[in-house]
């Protein structure tokens, strides 16, 4: 049995973690036994032991996740937790990560691997650290070509795409318990956000939109549904905006923050439409999940998002069909409202999006599918030199 560490940055609990905890099963299938070097105590690590993960603690400051050591210093701190655990494979679980483990475990012979989620640039200094892994992991081919760009190693990085359990994620009918919690009448009609309360993921243009759009969606909800992270002050103010646009508009009574949630699967079989309105996506967890339960979607074009939705020929890669959700430019409100008008009065319009996209969840980004795909990626670090690499076996995508 090989022993598998993987790094986590933050004590918190995202898209990232979820994507890692769901490919467990699989992971252990394969013969791997599985730790995780975590800060803990932290919403991270109680999610992943109740995952049957065994919990390395780190201080956060050793991590990406709280107060900064001087790179040198959490660089030696990993390196003496790397050598207590003697893993044989390393897998990094985020961008930040894979540059402070890049050149630890280079010196110390581990093989070592690091999942990219993250789409910011890097200084030449990061580049040159996150090559020395031996494998990178993309989210998208979004993700890989801006990496490639700045300088990332070509030749070693992949598209590994999350996988999502389509089994789990499902359409389902509405119970109207959401409506209920919030006051409304049961035939309410409800858009939602999801995600966290930072300038990346947009927030302020889906309300800004939805505030425009109002008077003509009469009975339509908005929530939204996540938090703010980071303490610095800009992140402050731009929460503070947030409600301070919902106060002042018309409509503050159809507005509703619904903080962190731990339901999202539960919440989106009681929504009508979801927007997402990042203005930078590398694979949004929220737009697979959103996908795998049928339901339809607007979302601004960036990132990887297209290859959510695209229907695509699986040969060649052409678009062949109409994409599975109504994409708009990257902070546009007013094409996001008028997204929002024209997807809230045509109920067949959202019925087919949201079909065509749980076939595209089911296809393309099963857990059925990515985790053993992932598990391929793991394997390849492990085998003697030139027995998988360039393997027709090994596809991480699907597609040869």
């Amino acid at each position: 049995m090989s022993k598998l560490l993987w790094l986590l940055e933050y004590p918190t609990v995202n898209g990232g973690e979820h994507s890692l905890v769901a490919t467990i099963p699989w992971v252990r299938a394969a013969g791997f036994d599985v730790a995780a070097l975590v800060p803990a105590p932290s919403a991270a690590a109680s999610l992943l032991t109740a995952a049957g993960v065994r919990v390395v603690p780190a201080p956060s400051d050793v991590t990406d996740g709280g107060m900064r050591l001087p790179l040198a210093e959490r660089r030696a701190r990993l390196a003496e937790a790397l050598t207590t655990e003697s893993p044989d494979l390393v897998v990094a679980n985020s961008l930040s990560m894979a540059r402070l483990a890049g050149p630890v475990t280079s010196e110390l012979g581990l093989p070592a691997g690091a999942h990219l989620r993250d789409i910011v640039g890097l200084s030449p200094a990061a580049v040159d650290d996150v090559n020395r892994l031996d494998r990178l992991w993309a989210v998208s081919q979004a993700t890989r070509d801006y990496h490639v760009a700045q300088g990332v190693a070509a030749d070693k990085l992949r598209v590994l795409y999350n996988g999502i359990d389509t089994a789990q994620f499902r359409p389902r009918p509405r119970t109207g318990h959401l409506a209920a919690e919030l006051g409304l009448p049961s035939d309410a009609r409800i858009i939602a956000t999801i995600g966290q309360l930072v300038q990346r993921k947009g927030v302020d243009v889906a309300l800004d939109a939805f505030i425009a759009a109002a008077g003509d969606l009469p009975g339509w909800q908005l929530v939204i549904v996540g938090e703010r992270y980071s303490q610095k002050e800009e992140a402050r103010q731009f929460e503070v905006a947030l409600h301070q646009r919902r106060d002042r508009s018309e409509v503050p009574d159809r507005i509703h923050f619904l903080g962190r949630r731990e339901d999202v699967g539960e919440l989106l079989p009681e929504i009508d439409l979801l927007v997402h309105s990042a203005r930078q996506e590398p694979l949004g967890r929220v737009l697979l999940e959103a996908a795998a339960c049928g339901w339809p979607v607007v979302a601004s074009d960036v990132g990887g998002t297209r290859e959510v939705f695209e229907i695509a020929d699986s040969a060649d890669r052409s678009v062949v069909g109409p994409m599975a959700c109504e994409l708009v430019p990257a902070g546009n409100v007013v094409a996001l409202a008028t997204a929002i008008r024209r997807l809230a009065g045509d109920a067949p319009l959202r019925a087919h999006l949201g079909a065509a996209a749980r076939r595209l969840a089911q296809s393309r980004f099963d857990i059925r599918v990515r985790g053993p795909a992932i598990v391929a990626a793991y394997r390849e670090l492990l085998a003697p030199a030139g027995t998988v690499e360039n393997s027709p076996a090994i596809c991480y995508n699907n597609e040869r």
